[in-house]
């Protein structure tokens, strides 16, 4: 009955989690989305025809790498044969080099749209939001790495204080 009831737990916890990360994912591109529109300026007509164009670039992106990871994931240099690991290395740069197209491709796609100054704003805004989220993630961790050294002390404590006692 408990391992039934920890189960459900687990269950329950996933999907809590779950839909905690979505949240977290559309709260990240709400203000990626609001940083890239500040700083570009975009009038209503540009908007409307600009960012279908971007969120196919980023999908195609995000696709990229995710392939990129997957491989990597399931790579073990410490067991890889030579030629695995010569096939990584090439994986890896032909990822780069679809990167590259890709860029490429849309960079030419969304100056039909935007001027070049625009263009270069969206590279520097890109750039800087990925060093904010940097920033905050890293500012979650010492806050979140105080905190456990906050309660290890806190139990450290009581442990001490049930023993005197």
């Amino acid at each position: 009955m408990k391992r039934i009831l920890f189960a459900i737990l687990l269950v329950g916890l996933s999907h809590t989690l779950l839909a905690q990360n979505d949240k977290a994912r559309q709260k990240i591109e709400s203000a990626k989305i609001a940083l890239i529109s500040e700083r570009l300026g975009l009038s209503p007509a540009d908007a409307q025809q600009f960012w279908p164009i971007y969120n196919e670039y980023s999908k195609k992106r995000r696709d990229n790498h995710l392939e990129f990871a997957k491989a990597r994931k399931n790579f073990n240099p410490e067991t890889a044969t030579e030629q695995e690991t010569q096939n990584m290395l090439k994986l890896g740069r032909e990822v780069k080099e679809k990167q590259l197209n890709l860029e490429r491709e849309y960079s030419d796609r969304m100056l039909k749209v935007l001027d070049s100054k625009q263009l270069m704003s969206l590279q520097n805004a890109e750039r800087d939001f990925k060093k904010m989220l940097l920033n905050r993630l890293d500012q979650r961790r010492a806050q979140q790495q105080n905190s456990n050294e906050q309660l290890r002390r806190q139990n450290n404590e009581r442990m001490r204080n049930k023993r005197n006692n």
